[in-house]
């Protein structure tokens, strides 16, 4: 079964953290993910310079099949016609073609949505009825053993503590509809730090024994990390078992030089308890001190 390296918010431009970068491509290789998946921002200001440096760093990922989505900041901000009349141009010139791409791996369907809405939400970004449709139609042509995965920008539920983000519109209504559809994560950013939760923590939901796994990733290259993530970078690798869903998170340690991971979080396939679960992984290496 695969395993996806997932990072986010890169912000090419004047926030981008060249170390960060250079660690990330160092330990890329080494995890021998079977998919990148980048939930948006490569640019700071959409910019065709900051495109092309965010296209360059991608190529130099592993080879390996990648489902990647614009964020906010890769529709223009301050040039509004543009915005306005062509928002993801360069995006789509530069970056991938597609705003609501589809990965499949083996036994894994990841379904992208363009969170952005450039002529109507700048920040916090909307979730379109026919985008939830379009994810039924994808989920429906699947065997039902398949592991079900939906990335997008913008957060569909608030990170957990201080700093009290908004969530999109409607993001109750999304959240019921991927519920039906057996979502089993969600991968984000936009926040600047990561969580890894269950959606039942936010909103009730119509099926107790069904919440979805919300897995937010920080900024992966940039200096615009917020909360207790401030001036951090991180990333996550998910790893998907038969019986298990586990993410382990990743962060930057500028002392060292490299990404290292600080936590492993294990989640039971849909329907399955532990007791079934193979509970063998080995737990993350600290940060060496040398």
């Amino acid at each position: 079964m695969p395993k996806i390296l997932h990072i986010s918010d890169l912000h090419f431009g004047p926030h981008y953290v060249p170390e960060a970068g250079e660690a990330l491509q160092h330990i890329a290789p080494s995890l021998e993910a079977d998919a990148v998946v980048v939930s948006g921002d490569f640019s700071q200001r959409a910019q065709r310079r900051q495109f092309e440096h965010a296209r360059r760093f991608i190529d130099r990922l592993p080879s390996v099949p990648r489902l990647l989505i614009p964020g906010n900041h890769d529709v223009p901000l301050y040039r509004v016609a543009e915005r306005l009349l062509k928002p993801h141009a360069l995006y789509c010139e530069l970056i991938h073609p597609e705003l609501n791409p589809v990965l499949t791996l083996d036994g894994v369907v990841l379904a992208g949505i363009d969170s952005t809405s450039p002529r109507q939400a700048i920040s916090n970004g909307r979730i379109h009825r026919g985008q939830l449709e379009r994810c039924a139609q994808i989920f429906a042509k699947v065997p039902p053993q398949t592991t079900r995965i939906v990335v997008a920008h913008h957060h569909f539920a608030p990170g957990p503590d201080y700093l009290h983000d908004r969530t999109m519109p409607r993001a109750r209504r999304a959240i019921e509809c991927f519920v039906d559809l057996g979502v089993e994560m969600i991968l984000g950013g936009h926040l600047h730090r990561s969580y890894i939760g269950n959606s039942l923590d936010f909103f009730p939901g119509t099926h107790r024994d069904r919440g979805i796994i919300i897995v937010q990733c920080g900024t992966t290259t940039s200096s615009r990390g917020r909360g207790r993530e401030r001036n951090e970078n991180t990333f996550n690798l998910i790893d998907v078992s038969p019986y298990l869903l586990t993410v382990t998170h990743y962060m930057y340690f500028e002392a060292q030089g490299r990404f290292a991971p600080i936590s492993e979080h294990r989640f039971p396939r849909m329907g399955r308890p532990f007791d079934s679960a193979d509970l063998t992984p080995s737990p993350p290496s600290p940060p060496s001190a040398s």
